[in-house]
């Protein structure tokens, strides 16, 4: 939208470089500089419009710093109008003279006075060190009119982790560059050897070689606790401390964020390996023959396992598992009715129950039950007792305790626990 209101209003290019660069334009017979910047309520970019004098269009034809160092000072003032405001522009016309017609000391003053958009010149070539040293007249000599929208990142970056205290060295710098995470910690790590240069790529690859050694023989299973694709974050932990603990044991001088990147890596490539896998506990043919087993949750949802099932019951359950548990919906029930016992798992406090039959109902009378309690360590723990419940029944879960009968004890046993956390 323009800021004058006048979108329809015909328009005669003027002067243009090209690209997201400020065009000139005459509408209306009056000059008028063009640009556009920011988005409105829908995402589509918004273009605004202020006049200009015939001297301001001679120094933006024939000088492409100053006609950056405007384009960067008018930005923030696109951005102050949001999604729906108009631009200010008598306070952006209040910019012309001074960026456009001063000599080079009173643009950097100036600069030293407003906001400005350091990325825009950063992307265009400006030096960063004379930006740095506040003197940006000077820095756009070397701009281009072609924009080098990963330099003003990197920037970006630079200038964060320098927030924080942190310079890197060309080695963590390398290291981070070859995650592709220099400029964007948040993303997904990748390898990419072919961002680092080719004199520091062999440094970083004894580095990764220290870290996958640390981690061979460590894995990061699923948790379908939180969902069909969740990770569990104990396995994630783990190995993240060992590939940690080994990278900075054997390269002490490497800067935190390149150990985090190395970790990142290794421990996302895990959990990347294990997302489609089943989780079975490696031991399906133990399963007890002829056994006809229910799982339900919480929402009363049933679901029977037979043998002979295209999966074992331990990778059925854990995908029932996957698939049904929710915020309000953490205890899930294994139950094996024919030989009358089952358990009871409660995501919700990390404990379980086991349930065995110890008579059954007669003359109108219920059946009688004993349960017992036990408190359960984590996803690993689960497994073992999903497993080892599956094969054996209730009696193959005694070596899982303790198990306790009274529920005040195993109360104050769970308290416990928490509290020691």
């Amino acid at each position: 939208m323009m800021s004058s209101g006048d979108n329809d209003r015909m328009k005669d290019i003027v002067f243009t470089r090209g690209g997201w660069i400020p065009s000139v334009v005459r509408q209306d017979g009056e000059l008028r500089l063009l640009l556009g910047a920011g988005a409105d309520a829908t995402h589509s970019p918004r273009t605004f419009t202020f006049p200009v004098r015939e001297d301001h269009l001679a120094v933006i034809r024939e000088d492409l710093g100053r006609h950056l160092l405007l384009w960067s000072a008018v930005i923030p003032l696109c951005d102050a109008a949001g999604t729906r405001g108009p631009l200010d522009e008598s306070a952006a016309v209040a910019l012309l003279d001074p960026i456009l017609l001063s000599p080079p000391a009173d643009v950097d003053a100036l600069f030293r006075r407003i906001p400005w958009a350091r990325g825009t010149l950063v992307a265009h070539g400006a030096d960063i060190e004379m930006l740095d040293g506040g003197r940006v007249h000077a820095a756009t000599r070397t701009a281009t009119e072609t924009p080098d929208r990963k330099r003003a990142q990197d920037d970006a970056a630079r200038r964060r982790r320098a927030a924080r205290g942190v310079t890197l060295s060309p080695l963590d710098a390398a290291i981070l560059r070859y995650t592709g995470q220099y400029a964007h910690g948040a993303t997904i790590p990748k390898r990419l050897p072919d961002a680092v240069d080719p004199v520091l790529l062999p440094e970083v690859m004894r580095v990764l070689a220290t870290a996958e050694q640390a981690c061979a023989g460590l894995s990061i299973g699923r948790d379908p606790r939180q969902g069909k694709r969740a990770t569990d974050k104990r396995d994630w932990k783990r190995m993240e401390a060992a590939v940690g603990g080994a990278v900075r044991g054997v390269h002490p001088g490497l800067a935190d964020d390149a150990v985090r990147t190395v970790s990142f890596l290794l421990c996302s490539e895990a959990a990347d390996r294990a997302k489609d896998t089943l989780l079975d506990d490696g031991n399906a043919t133990g399963e007890r023959a002829g056994t006809v087993l229910s799982f339900t949750d919480d929402k009363k949802t049933e679901k029977t396992w037979r043998p002979g099932s295209r999966l074992s019951a331990t990778a059925e359950f854990w995908e029932f598992v996957g698939d049904r548990s929710a915020t309000d919906n953490k205890v899930f029930t294994i139950e094996d009715e024919e030989r009358g016992e089952g358990i009871q798992v409660h995501f919700y406090a990390d404990s379980a129950a086991r349930i065995t039959t110890v008579r059954e109902g007669t003359d109108g009378s219920g059946p009688e039950y004993r349960v017992e309690y036990a408190l359960i360590d984590g996803m690993s723990g689960y497994r073992g007792l999903v497993g080892a419940f599956v094969r054996g029944g209730c009696a193959a879960l005694d070596g899982l305790g303790p198990w306790m009968s009274d529920n005040e004890e195993f109360e104050r046993a769970r308290q416990r626990r928490d509290a020691a956390r």
